[in-house]
C-alpha cells in the first residue's frame, strides 16, 4: 500500500484504507454537523454551492473570503476537513500558499486545488508552495481533462495528457491526485497502476458504485457539489407538490433537529 507523504496527518490515512474513503461535501455549518452525525469521519467543502449562496460564480476566483469563512465555522469541528479552494483563489504561488497556511491555521487538514487546464508548470509551483507554506496539509491535486469543457491537446480528452499532468503534480507534493469526470472502469485501472499517490474520483449516480470504485483500486471518492444539488431539486419538487395541494414526500428534519445541527455555530464565528 503507498504511503502517504503526509504522514502526521489523520486524513491521509483514510486514503490507504480497506475500503475507499468517501467523502461528502458541505457547505453550511448545520449541513456538515448533520453528514458527522452519519459517522462520516471528514467531510470536503464544494466550491460551487459556496459560490451560489452568495451569487458568485464557481471557478473564478471569486469566493477566497467566503471559502476561508466557511473553514473558520468548520474547521475546529469533530470531523477532518478538506477545502474545495478552487484553483486557490490566485495565479500567484506564494499567494495559493498563504491561503493554504491560513486554512491550516483554522483546522483544514486538506485541500484540493484544481488546474483548469492551465499551465501544468503553474499548478505545480502551486501545489510546492503549498506543501512549503503548509506542510501538514493534505494536498488533493485535481485535473480537468476529463471534465465538461476540459480536453486535451488534439481536442478530445486525453489519458495521456491527464497522466502527464498528474505525475507533474505528484513530483511537485501532491499527496493525492484527483480526476473529476472519469467514469470508464478500464481507464480508472489503468490510472491506478500507473500513480505513485492516491487517485480521487467523482462519484456518477451513471458511474461505477462506490464498490466497484474500490475494486479499480480508488483511494477516494468525493460528492462534490451533488448534495447541494439534490438538495435543491427536493425543495423544488416540495414547491411543486406544496402548490399543487399534495403531501410533500422525503425527509423533513424537524425545527428542532436544525436548531440542534448549529447550537454551537457561535463559538466558531
Amino acid at each position: 500500500m503507498r504511503a502517504s507523504r503526509a504522514t502526521s496527518n489523520p486524513f491521509a490515512g483514510l486514503h490507504h484504507a480497506e475500503t475507499p474513503l468517501l467523502l461528502p461535501n458541505a457547505w453550511d455549518h448545520a449541513g456538515a454537523m448533520a453528514m458527522a452525525g452519519k459517522g462520516f469521519r471528514a467531510i470536503g467543502t464544494t466550491s460551487l454551492a459556496v459560490a451560489a449562496a452568495v451569487g458568485l460564480p464557481d471557478g473564478a476566483s471569486a469566493t477566497r473570503d467566503e471559502t476561508l469563512r466557511l473553514a473558520l465555522v468548520l474547521g475546529s469541528q469533530p470531523f477532518l476537513l478538506s477545502v474545495d479552494a478552487e484553483s486557490g483563489f490566485s495565479e500567484d504561488p506564494d499567494e495559493v500558499g498563504e491561503f493554504a497556511r491560513q486554512l491550516g491555521a483554522v483546522g483544514a487538514v486538506g485541500i484540493n486545488l484544481e488546474d483548469a487546464l492551465g499551465s501544468v508548470d503553474r499548478h505545480a509551483a502551486k501545489i510546492a508552495a503549498v506543501k512549503a507554506a503548509a506542510p501538514g496539509l493534505f494536498v488533493n491535486a485535481r485535473t480537468d481533462t476529463y471534465w465538461p469543457g476540459g480536453h486535451g491537446e488534439c481536442g478530445v480528452r486525453s489519458g495521456a495528457e491527464t497522466l502527464s499532468r498528474l505525475d507533474a503534480y505528484q513530483q511537485a507534493g501532491a499527496d493525492g491526485v484527483f480526476v473529476p469526470g472519469l467514469t470508464d472502469a478500464r481507464e480508472i485501472a489503468a490510472l491506478v497502476a500507473r500513480l505513485d499517490v492516491p487517485l480521487n474520483v467523482l462519484y456518477s449516480p451513471t458511474g461505477p458504485t462506490v464498490p466497484q470504485l474500490g475494486d479499480l483500486g480508488v483511494s477516494r471518492i468525493s460528492l462534490g457539489s451533488f448534495l447541494y444539488r439534490r438538495a435543491m431539486g427536493a425543495a423544488l419538487d416540495a414547491l411543486d407538490e406544496i402548490r399543487e395541494g399534495r403531501e410533500p414526500g422525503g425527509r423533513t428534519p424537524t425545527y428542532e433537529d436544525v436548531q440542534e445541527m448549529r447550537a454551537d455555530i457561535a463559538d466558531h464565528v
